[in-house]
């Protein structure tokens, strides 16, 4: 490690593969080769793990989605490393990321070494589980939670990831390589056409007027009803005021509406956080992850529901999950729930917005910890906290009216269960 770069070096993939191995975070975008610091990874607005899926792959498509052009334009130059050897179809054949396999770099802040690889899972492909896809690799833990028990490293490969390891499985016949590289250019076609039609500019008084006079109506109907003293009434419509800004907290989250950072963040945190008591920044974060590595039984924070659903058999085998970092464990309690998740879905889905709560208060706990981010620092933390105290106060002064413990055991049922058919979305 700190073998200097040249910009206008070609990088073969196996000397791309050597520097993985060495801790880098190498990543191609446009047949250019982006070297990313670890101090980035924290400080990255999308996340660390936005970045580690994409070590030793092409993320193109992905960065040229995630980011506007402005942002790439000065950011590329500051992480350029040189060009990528292509393939004599002009093709990348990208690398397995090492966090796919398990592995996570540890750097060091004092010390000899400037940092290690740690094993936080094993990878299960189709040699150990004939089952699998020839291109699967699914994580399970490093231990056995029947026994509580870490297995032996018996091979020298288990300290760190290898050159052998970093090669992809073969992907499945009916996808190449080259019709991948088709899919990926006619999607970029399509993104140009929709810039050049327009259509990701904001319709702001045909777009949003509608939905803000919506909301208004149904927060406006919620007043009157509870006014009156009817709150199970007024409980209804404040769950379909919530039900439907979750849709406008999507568009803020991916910077959809104003397409400012800073501005969408802003509006986010007041529709998610003071109108619904959830985190606009968890939200992000989460759904990043499912739009890049989406439906993978280990990677995908959406799909991972255990002990209640598994909507995969992949998940009967103690998974390991990437974001939230610990064993699903398929115990004797998942055993016996999942055996009636058919009949109990839209039960527990009713009280799916309590989860949303949880997971939101358990990411913004963990951001407390982190550094500051590129965009927003640490004031969209103290803001979201902030704001979802400010959502308990009102809400809490709701129910502090009612006064009677079965009235307001009817009110905050009947709130958080009617927005519900989101949730089964």
């Amino acid at each position: 490690m700190g073998m200097a770069y040249e910009n206008t070096a070609v990088w073969t993939r196996r000397e791309i593969a050597e520097r993985i191995l060495q801790g880098e975070n190498l990543v191609i975008y446009r047949g250019q080769l982006l070297k990313i610091p670890h101090s980035w990874l924290q400080a990255h607005p999308g996340g660390s793990l936005a970045i580690l899926h994409f070590v030793g792959r092409d993320a193109t498509d992905e960065i040229d989605a995630f980011h506007a052009e402005e942002t790439m334009g000065s950011k590329v130059k500051n992480y350029l490393v040189g060009k990528v050897e292509l393939s004599a179809r002009g093709l990348w054949e990208p690398l397995t990321p090492p966090v796919a396999l398990g592995w996570v770099w540890k750097s060091h802040k004092s010390g000899g070494k400037e940092g290690e690889w740690v094993r936080e899972a094993k990878a299960r492909t189709q040699v150990e589980d004939e089952q699998l896809l020839s291109s699967e690799i699914l994580l399970v833990g490093n231990k056995d939670p029947a026994r509580g028990l870490s297995e032996k490293r018996t091979e020298k490969e288990s300290l760190a990831p290898t050159l052998e390891s970093l090669q992809p499985p073969p992907p499945p016949t009916v996808i190449s390589l080259q019709e991948q590289t088709d899919h990926s250019r006619a999607f970029q076609e399509l993104h140009q056409q929709i810039i050049d039609a327009g259509l990701y500019e904001t319709p702001y008084l045909s777009g949003y007027g509608p939905e803000i006079v919506r909301y208004l109506t149904g927060y406006a109907l919620s007043a009157v009803a509870f006014y009156y003293g009817w709150y199970m009434t007024s409980a209804f419509f404040l769950g379909l005021v919530w039900h439907q800004l979750t849709f406008t907290a999507h568009d803020l989250g991916h910077m959809g509406v104003t397409h400012d950072w800073a501005l969408d963040r802003l509006i986010g945190i007041f529709v998610a956080d003071f109108c619904g008591g959830l985190s606009i920044g968890w939200w992000v974060d989460n759904h990043n992850i499912h739009h890049l590595v989406p439906n993978h039984p280990t990677h995908d924070p959406d799909i991972q529901h255990l002990p209640f659903f598994a909507i995969s058999k992949s998940f009967l085998n103690n998974l390991y999950s990437s974001y939230y970092r610990r064993i699903m464990l398929f115990d004797a309690f998942a055993t016996f729930v999942l055996r009636f998740q058919h009949q109990l879905y839209y039960i527990i889905m009713s009280f799916a917005r309590f989860n949303l709560y949880a997971n939101s208060y358990g990411f913004l706990y963990k951001r407390a910890f982190d550094g500051k981010r590129a965009r927003g620092g640490k004031w969209t933390f103290y803001l979201e906290v902030i704001a979802i105290a400010m959502f308990w106060m009102w809400y809490g002064a709701l129910l502090a009216h009612i006064g009677d413990w079965k009235r307001i055991l009817g009110f905050v049922l009947i709130s958080h269960m009617v927005p519900s058919p989101l949730h089964v979305q």
